[in-house]
């Protein structure tokens, strides 16, 4: 059984507009899955970073979720869904913690984000 040139036509149309829209929903996952990490940090080097523990009370008793605090070298990295989450437990913790603490606000990528923001970059250079 062969197909028509129009149905051959079709399908491929068809083809096209199956990827095209699975591509798409990649995309917008992409952009819309952005993590943020809080990285407390010392200003006096070599003095140690908070305790996770009061971290963890001072968070958990505003009703702030997070999604790990993970100790890494002179700092303290809180990871949050979200970057309004994120921005919540930076104001909870400006008021909690003592002085002479920097918290800082870093948002990560997926590796699709990183790609869409190498590819808008490098437009210009197309053509």
């Amino acid at each position: 059984m062969t197909l028509s040139p129009v149905a051959l036509r079709r399908t491929a149309c068809a083809m096209v507009a199956l990827l095209t829209l699975c591509l798409l929903i990649m995309v917008w996952q992409a952009v819309q899955q952005k993590e943020s990490t809080l990285a407390i940090r010392s200003l006096n080097q070599g003095a140690s970073v908070p305790d996770g523990f009061s971290i963890l009370h001072h968070l958990d008793a505003h009703g702030i979720h997070f999604k790990s605090i993970t100790p890494q070298d002179d700092v303290l990295l809180i990871k949050f869904d979200s970057r309004s989450q994120s921005a919540a437990a930076k104001e909870v913790l400006d008021r909690s913690l003592p002085r002479g603490y920097i918290i800082a606000q870093q948002d990560d990528e997926s590796q699709a984000g990183i790609w869409l923001n190498r590819l808008r970059d490098s437009s210009h250079r197309l053509g």
